[in-house]
């Protein structure tokens, strides 16, 4: 497992059927954006990514760096990385959210 901020990859042995393909922006391949800043997680170099029911798969045929303003760069491996956002649970109010970083 891989974290950066709110975002952390794990392996994943492939890409799920029906994932649709996102497409590069002028940024690169954003993983996730701030809810405030407008800050991003991003990928610059070339890979795949997925979309399927709101997670994210990334392919790499090799390693790449993913990117942000307000943290360290974190690398990923050659292979297929499924990029989620850590949730919290909070007990006082049973619910369970996104963490916002």
């Amino acid at each position: 497992m891989v974290v950066q901020g709110d975002v952390f990859f794990t392996r994943s042995r492939k890409v799920p059927e029906g994932s649709k393909s996102v497409s590069k922006s002028a940024r690169g391949y954003v993983i996730a954006r701030g809810e405030a800043t407008g800050h991003a997680h991003v990928v610059e170099e070339d890979i795949e990514l997925y979309e399927k029911d709101g997670i994210l798969y990334l392919y790499t045929s090799k390693q790449v760096q993913v990117r942000h303003e307000e943290h360290l760069p974190v690398t990923l491996s050659a292979g297929i990385w499924k990029a989620r956002i850590v949730r919290e649970f909070d007990p006082f109010v049973e619910e369970t959210r996104i963490v916002k970083d």
